[in-house]
């Protein structure tokens, strides 16, 4: 078993493992004690019946709950820590890292914006190279149409952005979070891509292509897949800058039920008007010069084997309907807010603002 294969096994164990150290509001102190012991972190973690952590039991916890009398048919919840270090599963890797030596802790439970238990993160995990087997789509065949000039020889994901083609910022950013399963679909220039990326070996990645002879729109390459693969794919757009983690965005995916996973980005207006609201011909409130907030998709996708069979082969598709198309079959998908840095060079304005923060963002 090669390196990276082994890594990927070893962090799949470790994901197995966690669930094990899982309890509920009625666990006994005996049982947080078998779960400690059955799990790989040392820890047990007290979760209700919605999956919210609650706290976690160490076993300094349970050595203390028994000085003080409670009996190993005492709750969990009496001698747990209710208050434990946990994270969004959105921080970057980075500083999951720092927290956990700031705070001298070997384990870190990642939660959603709900407090749900996404995943529990070890020291260990984050100090050795992340390295998973789960392909990568990256979208590169638009056609870039509404920047002009600046794609009329070039495909836009080739455009040069701090120095290189922006797709090759991408594909770097992907094999440097440990994902070397790349697909690329092309269309428009493909073989100006091809040429660039090769097989992939010189970027430290293996790179397949899936060729659009006509436009699919923003998932009709999904329908060219002979077969689909058997772990979760991450789709993402080949316009877009962005230091998402894509390791911790997967974990979020795999600690749902859902077919799919979309990455949203939080989009505020500023209203520089008094906003008036008026029933019957009468003034009923004014707001003043308020911001609107909505989230809207990142064109950044996690895709379970299931939502394959929506996608006719070779028909035109775009991820939206995909995506409806899962709900109206009473699948589930879920939402991941990105809080990192984002970027999507739809426009001349997107393309100069790219220019300008690149080497701050990607020193």
């Amino acid at each position: 078993m090669g390196r990276r294969r082994y890594l990927a096994y070893t962090r799949q164990i470790a994901m197995k493992s966690w669930r094990k150290a899982v309890v509920g509001t009625q666990a006994t102190v005996g049982q947080a004690i078998a779960a400690i012991e059955s799990g790989s972190i040392q820890i047990a973690l007290v979760l209700d019946d919605q999956n919210r952590l609650l706290g976690v039991v160490t076993d300094g916890d349970v050595r203390r709950g028994l000085l003080r009398g409670i009996p190993l048919a005492g709750l969990a919840t009496d001698i747990m820590n209710r208050v434990p270090v946990s994270a969004p599963a959105t921080l970057p890797r980075e500083d999951r890292l720092q927290l956990m030596r700031q705070k001298s802790i070997k384990q870190l439970p990642l939660v959603d914006e709900g407090g749900h238990l996404v995943v529990v993160e070890t020291l260990d995990e984050l100090l050795e190279p992340a390295h998973y087997p789960n392909p990568v789509l990256i979208m590169a065949g638009g056609l870039g149409e509404r920047l002009g000039a600046l794609t009329r020889d070039l495909p836009k994901p080739m455009l040069n952005v701090g120095g290189r083609p922006l797709l090759e910022t991408i594909v770097r950013n992907v094999v440097q979070q440990g994902f070397g399963n790349i697909f690329i679909s092309v269309n428009y220039k493909a073989q100006t891509i091809k040429d660039y990326f090769g097989d992939g070996a010189a970027f430290g990645a293996a790179i397949k292509y899936v060729h659009e002879t006509e436009r699919l729109g923003t998932a009709g390459a999904l329908g060219l897949f002979p077969t689909p693969p058997a772990l979760p794919m991450i789709v993402t757009n080949g316009d877009i800058l962005t230091t998402i983690n894509y390791g911790a965005l997967l974990d979020f995916h795999n600690g749902t039920p859902a077919e799919a996973t979309m990455a949203v980005r939080e989009h505020k207006v500023h209203v520089p008007y008094g906003v008036v609201s008026t029933s019957d011909g009468f003034l009923d409130a004014i707001r003043e010069k308020p911001t609107e907030s909505w989230f809207v998709s990142a064109g950044i996708y996690v895709i379970g084997q299931s939502v394959f069979s929506h996608v006719t082969p070779g028909a035109s598709i775009d991820m939206p309907t995909v995506l409806e198309r899962v709900i109206a079959g009473k699948g589930r998908v879920a939402v991941y807010p990105i809080r990192e840095y984002w970027l999507d060079i739809g426009r001349l304005e997107d393309f100069e603002q790219a220019h300008a923060e690149f080497h701050e963002v990607f020193p």
